[in-house]
């Protein structure tokens, strides 16, 4: 159904609704938020013609890793990723993302997501200079990555460059 909106006649999904039953709907979304609520991360793995990833050093903790950051309320994991392509990389995407995976990060928390894409039209419009978040960031071989590339961004690009099976968790 081109153009729906998931409900019927294309209404907002309260369209209809009396009083009572919106605010009915309004507290069962608020008691969801609270009580099955969770994060969203979305990361890249950004790869360019010459074989190489995106990698970046993040001032707070250590390792090499994939670019990304937490979906904000209020945006779309497209949104979030081409916001942290751009904050972290000086990357503008070009055409669509590739969604990889999705993956549960228990060791973060025990509500955390994380959305995988992999990005192979775009543009760097600047060199990314060290910021108060990010120490380092460029691209490297996929077959000379750093010293110290973290284990979750080791599994990831095993994953999308020698077709590992994808694991579930990051």
């Amino acid at each position: 159904m081109a153009g729906s909106t998931g409900d019927k006649g294309g209404r907002e999904p309260e369209a209809g609704l009396t009083r009572l039953q919106r605010l009915q709907v309004r507290v069962l979304h608020s008691y969801f938020r609270f009580a099955r609520g969770m994060t969203l991360g979305v990361r890249a793995a950004v790869l360019n013609e010459a074989g190489e990833v995106f990698l970046i050093r993040h001032t707070y903790t250590p390792g090499w890793q994939l670019p990304g950051g937490g979906v904000e309320t209020g945006e779309t994991v497209g949104e979030a990723l081409a916001k942290e392509l751009r904050e972290e990389g000086c990357i503008r995407l070009t055409g669509p993302a590739q969604l990889f995976g999705i993956y549960f990060n228990r060791k973060i928390s025990r509500r955390d997501h994380v959305v995988l894409y992999v990005v192979r039209d775009f543009v760097v419009d600047a060199v990314k200079k060290a910021d108060m978040e990010i120490a380092e960031a460029r691209f490297f071989p996929l077959d000379a990555l750093p010293q110290g590339l973290t284990p979750a961004t080791r599994r990831r690009l095993a994953e999308i460059a020698e077709g590992v099976m994808p694991g579930t968790d990051w």
